[in-house]
């Protein structure tokens, strides 16, 4: 050891051979590289036993004319440690790529250890990326059929965005200049940056969400397409998901629609329980998700049901907005290792990330750093600290990388060194522009290398990269989606339907009115003006209460419609149809409850037939102000326009009701016929009168075929608009 010591003190940086920056997986096959930096030192040539040559991997070792065995030293950031491996995992001693050097000091910015730290902690994470192996294997087993291998290329992608609010309306803002990088199967890409830096927006463009305006993005090879949609999954930062669902009824009914129509319904359920045993949710599969005013599940186990909504299909590609925020750094941890068995079972994972810890950043295999838009590094994540080391800019102080990255992301050279052109170039010392410019034109220098290395080497590519077929299989039919959209909207809104405000609000309602009203009778001109009030205003709550609760329907529900829909996942024509059949089913059983309530307490015309009748009319009149609140809520997809527009054209229908006001100017009478007050008024006051009897209310009698066409037109009528609504709206989440 005193040997591999001295070894170290003679290291010179500038005589090592450092491959900076290298897409080194169309150099390297992915299955033989490994993020350990490695070097070897030849015994009995004079000219290589003054250095040290890095190599990629443990495959190119010698064997040590010394030892007469294969000796292999793992250096780590710092200069000052080398490291046996041959000694310390002579268990595993022809594995490969599951050693992962997590030594570092604090002169290139990584934490330094004690060799009892090394002995314990560490060896014991490298024998857990060990056994990352098994996990990938085990990942393998779930799949539903082998996993198509999709490598993703992207040069030089620009986006710019239109600058609202600017007297120059035609200015714009570039979100992107210009990035470049490749990820290839079984590997995760890290877009790391400060906020504002562009990660979401390429995440965005690179999974075809988002139309880039200038650049090329390839899939094999291959621009984007329609058919590709079914091989990316792409999980949001904010968790879309149904809050009164639990987590195995959620990846159930994902796996009942998603998965293709060949694999029967118990084969389906099967996958979604393999899937939660994958992701380790058995312990909370029967608890509900929760949200913000709902508790269920932790926030880990929340995004790990989000991940395993996409990993149902076996995705080819996979994008994940900042998986890790609002997360404790276990649970961090947990959700990266496991992206990383994902990766190593064939997909290509591409995920934004804020800041990470060091064991964190550890677990990537390639990483870009933006800022401002633009790429200050692409290449090996191991290896940025030392590329910026390379061009003169290392930490004083021991420093996470991540954080020391994102630093220097920001322009920030505080207890850094930094080059000493930039340095004397600018007095008393450089602004962050200054700094971020620098390091801009820093890698475009070293990325023009780059590509003049790669154009001298011959590249295999692997032919299960090559294409892949138009299309998968289908999931559910027509009416196996309306089934189960059908089921899981009755498990979803029951809670929110007769949870105990809500009945507590009709039943209070109710006996309120029946003590108003009590035992009410027409034996006076007096006394039935004041049930015709009752009979106005039970034609008043029933359009109110219905059409404000219908309005919330679309708007809050939008995120998730756009995410199902952005994937297949159903037709809208049998979303919207469970959708307003289970709401109807669900909007009819607290009337009945009022109504039996205030139909004996007031003691209205008593017989079945007046009963009966009067309970329909009341039906009618809410699916009708439930077609008005949906159309309502699919044209402004906004809660607070919605409600002030309904609130509107409510107070409209209620003062042209036939209550207020006898004779309209004939100019406003046809805001009678599209009132819905108007129309059930009229059918009460028959029902309980035989006719518009009393002065007040008008004179004779009439058919009620008119109101109830009336009504029948409107239930029609309203649910149609909601529809054509809904497919003029644009299927994209908002930026």
């Amino acid at each position: 050891m005193e040997q591999e010591l001295d070894l170290t003190k003679s290291f010179d940086k500038k005589e090592a051979v450092i491959m900076q920056n290298i897409d080194e997986d169309e150099i390297f096959p992915p299955e033989k590289t490994s993020n350990i930096i490695c070097t070897r030192k030849i015994e009995g040539n004079k000219k290589t036993k003054k250095g040290l040559i890095k190599m990629r991997s443990l495959d190119f070792a010698k064997e040590s004319p010394i030892h007469g065995k294969s000796l292999r030293h793992a250096r780590s950031f710092s200069p000052h440690f080398l490291i046996n491996i041959d000694e310390m995992m002579s268990d595993i001693h022809n594995e490969k790529d599951t050693l992962i050097s997590k030594t570092s000091s604090g002169k290139l910015g990584i934490f330094s250890y004690d060799r009892s730290s090394i002995s314990s902690s560490n060896i014991s994470d490298d024998m857990t990326l060990e056994n990352s192996r098994k996990d990938s294997c085990s990942w393998r087993r779930i799949q539903i059929e082998p996993t198509l291998h999709i490598r993703l290329k992207f040069q030089d992608v620009k986006y710019t965005v239109a600058q609202k609010r600017v007297e120059n309306s035609d200015a714009e803002k570039c979100i992107l200049q210009g990035v470049s990088g490749s990820a290839c199967p079984g590997e995760i890409l890290a877009l790391m940056g400060p906020s504002g830096g562009g990660k979401t927006t390429l995440l965005k463009l690179l999974s075809g969400k988002v139309k880039y305006d200038s650049g090329m993005i390839t899939y094999n090879d291959q621009p984007y397409n329609k058919s590709l949609k079914q091989r990316i999954g792409f999980v949001l930062q904010d968790d879309v998901v149904f809050p009164n669902l639990t987590v195995k009824e959620t990846l159930i009914y994902a796996a009942l629609l998603r998965l293709p129509n060949t694999l029967s319904k118990e084969q389906k359920k099967e996958r979604a329980i393999r899937v939660i045993n994958e992701l380790g949710l058995e312990r909370c599969q029967d608890t509900i998700i929760g949200g913000e005013f709902v508790r269920g599940v932790s926030g880990g186990e929340r995004k790990r049901v989000c991940i395993g909504n996409e990993i149902l299909l076996n995705p080819s590609l996979l994008f994940l907005d900042e998986p890790t925020s609002g997360q404790d750094s276990t649970t961090a941890l947990r959700i990266v290792q496991m992206l990383h068995n994902i990766a190593r079972a064939g997909t290509t994972v591409v995920t934004t990330i804020h800041q990470p810890s060091s064991r964190l950043f550890s677990r990537f295999d390639k990483l870009i750093l933006l800022g401002q838009g633009n790429t200050l590094y692409f290449g090996k994540a191991s290896e940025a600290m030392l590329y910026f080391s390379l061009i003169g800019c290392s930490p004083r102080i021991a420093m996470n990388p991540a954080e020391f990255l994102i630093d220097l992301a920001n322009g920030n050279i505080t207890d850094k060194s930094i080059p000493s052109d930039l340095d004397n170039k600018f007095l008393p010392g450089p602004s962050p522009a200054d700094v971020h410019e620098y390091f801009v034109g820093a890698y475009e220098v070293a990325n023009i290398e780059k590509i003049k290395l790669l154009n001298h080497r011959s590249i295999e590519e692997d032919p299960k990269e090559q294409s892949w077929p138009n299309s998968r299989d289908s999931g559910a039919t027509w009416c196996q989606q309306f089934s189960i959209l059908f089921t899981r909207g009755l498990k979803e809104r029951r809670h929110e339907y007769f949870s105990s405000l809500r009945i507590t609000q009709v039943i209070a309602s109710a006996i309120i009115v029946g003590l108003l009203w009590w035992h009410s009778d027409t034996s006076s001109p007096k006394r039935v003006s004041d049930q015709a009030g009752l009979l106005f205003f039970i034609s008043v709550f029933w359009v109110f209460f219905p059409l404000f609760t219908a309005i919330f329907t679309f708007p809050q529900e939008r995120v998730m419609l756009v995410k199902e829909r952005s994937v297949n996942m159903y037709k809208l024509s049998a979303y919207f149809i469970a959708r307003i059949t289970t709401d109807l089913l669900l909007d009819l059983v607290l009337p009945v409850t009022f109504l039996v309530i205030v139909y004996f307490m007031v003691g209205l015309k008593l017989t079945f037939p007046a009963f009966s009748l009067t309970l329909l009319t009341i039906l009618l009149s809410i699916i009708a102000a439930q077609g008005l609140g949906l159309a309502i809520g699919a044209g402004f997809m906004d809660v607070k326009k919605a409600t002030t527009f309904a609130s509107v054209i409510l107070m409209t229908f209620m003062l042209s009701g036939g209550f207020f006001v006898q004779e309209v100017p004939a100019f406003m009478s046809w805001v009678r016929n599209i009132s819905i007050n108007y129309h059930t008024y009229r059918l009460l006051l028959k029902i309980q009168y035989n006719s518009l009897t009393s002065s007040n209310h008008g004179k004779g009698t009439e058919s009620s075929g008119v109101e109830v066409g009336a009504m029948l037109v409107m239930v029609v009528g309203y649910r149609m608009l909601a529809y054509f609504l809904l497919r003029k709206m644009k299927l994209r989440t908002s930026t």
